[in-house]
Parts: C-alpha cells; structure tokens; sequence
C-alpha cells in the first residue's frame, strides 16, 4: 500500500513539523533591521488552511468528514471569490478563528488556471496553505464511480476512464506543489478516515468518541437514538422499600440499597469489563457518537443508579461522556 509522502523533504513529520498544518511556521527571512524586528515579535504566526484536493472518487469527501470531526471547519467546492471573506470571518489573521479545511478541485470555477495567485494572496493576507492530494489508481476509480453510480464531474460527454485521464492531466501542476500525497487505492473509508484522523487531529482517540448515556422508563419506551440497550429491571427494585419509594437514584439511600445488592456489584463488574473492551473497538472504527441507555421500571431507582455509576467508571477511564436522567427532568 503506498499511502502517499510528505514533499518537506528530510523533515520529520508529526507535531512542529513542515507537514503539521497546526504548527507550520514561515520561512527565515533575511536579518531584518532592529524596527522591523520589533514590528515582527508583534506579528502573529501565519493562519493554516488545509486544502484537500486532487482526482475525483479518491475520496477528499471522507477525508472532509473526518477533518470535520476533528474540530475543522469544513466547506466543499466553496466558489472561489468568496473565500478571502470566509477566512476572514472564521479565521481571520492574528485570532483565535477554527481551523479551517476546504475541498478545491476541478468543481471548483477558475481555481485551477488561477491557484498559483490564490495561495500567493493567501500567503500576504497572513494565511499558510497545506495542501493535501488525495489520487487512485484509474481502475480503482472507475469501480467507484460504478458502484456509487455517480457521474464524474468532467464525464459529460466522455466515459470515465477518459474523464480521469483529463483530470489527472489538469492536476498535475497542483500534485507537484502538495505537501502531502495519499494514495487512496487500497484503502477503504474507514483507514482513510483513521489516517486523517492520525495526521490532523490533536484530539486524543478517547476524545474522538462522545458517550451519551442515559437512564429511561420502559414504562415510556426506549429511547429511539440508542445504540446500546441495558435492561436493569432484574435488579431488586427500591421501589417496594416503602422508604424508599418517593425517592429517587440520585440519593444515597437508593444507591446504598442498589448497589449493597451482590448481584449488582457481579453484573457491574461484568458490564464495565463488557464496556472496557467493547469501547475501544468502537472507537478504533472510527465511531464519533454512542448512546449507552439503561432502563428500569419507572426509570427512578435502579436505571439512575447503574447510570450513575457507569458515569464514574467512565470518568475514570478518561471518556467524554454526557449523563442525562430522562424520567427525572
């Protein structure tokens, strides 16, 4: 598999690297005079842009999507006059603005006879482009295209086979100025995804994944955005202590009933170690969201207790998490 190369020859990659679009920094200008180097420790570092770009059904949109779930703000094919005023308004020079991704390509009106000026005014205006080209083998190509039963862009009156080869001859100047090649063809969505991912996300993997988890009433119904179901209601319910009825899981004299209960603390150790190795998993594919319900009688008692709980052990492994009681708001 060739996965493509960086073009910042004899530069390591990874984290204040050339090919890092987070820490990229300019080149050494000659030694400036004593004002123009106090005008230059006021001057901000250069803004970085990602454009992902290069052959149709190579797959930039996945590489998009993924870079989306990495914290970037993402366009497609944004018409070319109006990108000085996007990056001005979501990250202008010298601010905090998001990071920012766009898909440029052959869609892409005027930007292949005039990208040289474009990335030079970018350049002047205080931004640092980071060029990303995404190519396949045409064979490759073509089964995608057949299979998606998309039409190519440029394919209006040609086959696709001709059409690749017309963009591949149109893209050659643009491929020569990548910073990054990445060869698509013996990938599928998802190691395309883990490979951006890797390149472009300073999130850690656990923080990829958000964890929704919840308590709910059967009585009410599951909850219809859940993707794991617990059912608790085999747990001795609190709700025939007298005592114990009008209160909820949220205080420690139901927690103390619940999970005092030996076969509690047997399914919890079972459920978290379920947890401890099922999560990962979901996160090595590539998983941003999961929905973990648990659910009782009522939704009161025994669900809110395991919830709780589960939140703890969550917030132990370093999980981002959100808990939410629905049968108690």
């Amino acid at each position: 598999m060739r996965s493509g190369g960086c073009r910042c020859q004899a530069a390591p990659s990874g984290p204040g690297s050339p090919c890092d679009p987070t820490a990229m920094t300019p080149k050494r200008a000659p030694a400036p005079s004593a004002s123009a180097s106090g005008q230059a420790a006021l001057a901000s570092p250069p803004v970085p842009v990602l454009i992902l770009t290069g052959l149709s059904g190579s797959g930039k949109s996945t590489a998009l999507r993924a870079l989306e779930d990495a914290g970037y703000f993402c366009i497609d094919n944004l018409p070319l006059s109006l990108l000085g005023p996007l990056l001005q308004k979501v990250a202008p020079p010298g601010g905090d603005g998001r990071k920012v991704a766009l898909v440029m390509d052959v869609r892409t009106e005027g930007f292949l006879k005039n990208y040289p000026r474009v990335f030079k005014r970018l350049e002047r205006q205080g931004y640092q482009v980071h060029l990303v080209f995404l190519e396949a083998e045409e064979a490759v190509l073509v089964r995608r295209f057949s299979q998606t039963r998309r039409q190519h862009p440029l394919a209006d009156h040609d086959t696709i086979s001709a059409a690749l080869r017309q963009e591949r001859q149109s893209l050659a100047g643009l491929q020569a100025l990548a910073h990054r090649l990445i060869d698509t063809t013996h990938l599928n969505p998802h190691q395309l995804r883990q490979l951006i991912m890797a390149q472009y996300s300073r999130l850690s993997e656990r923080e990829r994944m958000i964890l929704h988890l919840s308590s709910f009433s059967y009585q009410r119904g599951v909850p219809p955005d859940a993707d794991l179901v617990v059912d608790v209601r085999f747990l001795p319910n609190p709700y025939f202590v007298e005592e114990l009825r009008e209160a909820t899981g949220l205080e420690p004299a139901v927690q103390d009933f619940v999970l005092g209960q030996e076969v509690t603390r047997e399914f919890l150790a079972r459920l978290t170690a379920f947890l401890d190795f099922l999560l990962p998993l979901y996160q090595k594919e590539g998983k941003t969201h999961l929905n973990l319900a648990i659910g009782c009688t009522g939704g009161r008692h025994r669900s809110v207790v395991i919830a709780h709980y589960l939140s703890r052990h969550l917030a132990r492994q370093q999980y981002q998490f959100t808990l939410h009681h629905r049968e108690l708001m």
